[in-house]
C-alpha cells in the first residue's frame, strides 16, 4: 500500500499511535539486514497492526495478542480493561484491519501471559509491547519480549512515561537496570531497546534520521549510555491571505512608527535650540563689556 493510503486508513481507525512512531515503526520493521517473525501484545483496535502487517514479508508470520472483551485474568486487570478499553471487540479489529489487508495476522485470544504458547522463542525480529498497565502484566511482558526476540530484534514498550501508567515505567526500566534491556530511542510515548548492542543501530537511526525534515531528534548521555529522543516537528501555521482591514491596520502601525521617529527628531532640535539660546543669553553681557574694554583701549588719551 502506498504511505499516503496508509496514512488515510490509520487516521480512520481509533487509537493512540502518533505520526512519529509510525515513522519509527516503519523504519524499524523496513531493516533489510534483520529477518524474523513480528509480534504485538496488546492490539486493540488494530491502530498499530495495520500498519506493522504493511511490512511482514513472505514466509514471516505476524501474530497479535490480546483480550478483546474475554474476561481479564485478575480483578485489577479485568478493572483496567473495563475502565480503559470497553469498547475494545475482536470483531472491531478484525473489521479495521481486513480494510486494509487481504487476510488477518495470526491472533491469540487472550491474555498476554499464554504468548510464549503460541510464539516461538528467538524467531522475532521486532516485538510491539501495548497490553496491561500493570506492573505485574508488563514485567511478564517483558520476559516475553526477550524471550521471543532474535539476536538484535528490536522491541518498543507504549506508555513508558506517561502518568497514568508508572507500572509499565517501572517494569521497562527495571529491565534497563537490570535485565540487560538496552534502549535505543525514544519518543513521546514510546521506548525502543533491544537486548545487545544498540550502537550500530543507532548509528544507522541518526544517519537516516538526519535525512528526516519531519522529525527532530536528539541525543542524550544516560552514565554510559547514549539515548536518541525523537519527536514530529511542528509544522508551521501557513500564511493567511492578507485582508483590507489588516492592510490598513498594517499601514497605520507604520505611519504611528515614522510619525513618533520625527516627533523625537524633532524634541531634539528644540532641546539643542534652547540650549543654544540659552548659551547666547548667558555670553552676549560679557561680549558686550569686552567691546567696550577694546574701545576704550583704541582711543586715544585727550
Amino acid at each position: 500500500m502506498s504511505a499516503p493510503d496508509l496514512t488515510a486508513a490509520l487516521e480512520r481507525i481509533p487509537g493512540w499511535f502518533w505520526p512519529a512512531d509510525q515513522r519509527l515503526f516503519e523504519w524499524f520493521l523496513s531493516d533489510e539486514g534483520a529477518s524474523g517473525d513480528v509480534l504485538e501484545l496488546g492490539t486493540y483496535l488494530g491502530k498499530s497492526a495495520v500498519l506493522i502487517g504493511d511490512h511482514v514479508r513472505r514466509g514471516e508470520t505476524f501474530t497479535v495478542c490480546d483480550l478483546f472483551e474475554s474476561d481479564a485474568p485478575d480483578a485489577d486487570n479485568d478493572a483496567e480493561t473495563t475502565r480503559s478499553y470497553s469498547s475494545l471487540t475482536r470483531r472491531r479489529f478484525e473489521q479495521n484491519y481486513l480494510g486494509v489487508h487481504d487476510t488477518l495476522p495470526e491472533v491469540v485470544h487472550g491474555p498476554t501471559s499464554v504468548i510464549l504458547d503460541h510464539v516461538e522463542a528467538g524467531t522475532c525480529r521486532f516485538v510491539h509491547v501495548d497490553a496491561s498497565h500493570l506492573y505485574t502484566h508488563v514485567k511478564d511482558d517483558v520476559v516475553a519480549a526477550r524471550t521471543v526476540l532474535k539476536e538484535g530484534g528490536v522491541v518498543a514498550f507504549d506508555d513508558y512515561r506517561s502518568e497514568h501508567t508508572p507500572g509499565v515505567a517501572l517494569a521497562v526500566w527495571e529491565a534497563v537496570a537490570g535485565l540487560g534491556l538496552e534502549p535505543i530511542c525514544v519518543s513521546s510515548q514510546k521506548l525502543y531497546g533491544m537486548w545487545g548492542d544498540p550502537a550500530p543501530v543507532r548509528e544507522r537511526l541518526l544517519e537516516w534520521l538526519a535525512t528526516r525534515p519531519d522529525l527532530w531528534h536528539t541525543t542524550d548521555v544516560l552514565g554510559e549510555r547514549h539515548l536518541v529522543r525523537v519527536n514530529q516537528r511542528k509544522k508551521p501555521k501557513p500564511a493567511q491571505p492578507q485582508s483590507e482591514l489588516d492592510r490598513l491596520t498594517a499601514e497605520l502601525r507604520r505611519t504611528t512608527a515614522e510619525l513618533k521617529k520625527v516627533t523625537t527628531e524633532s524634541q531634539h532640535a528644540v532641546q539643542a535650540l534652547k540650549k543654544a539660546t540659552k548659551e547666547v543669553s548667558v555670553l552676549g553681557p560679557v561680549a558686550h563689556r569686552a567691546a567696550g574694554w577694546l574701545r576704550r583701549r583704541a582711543t586715544p588719551a585727550k
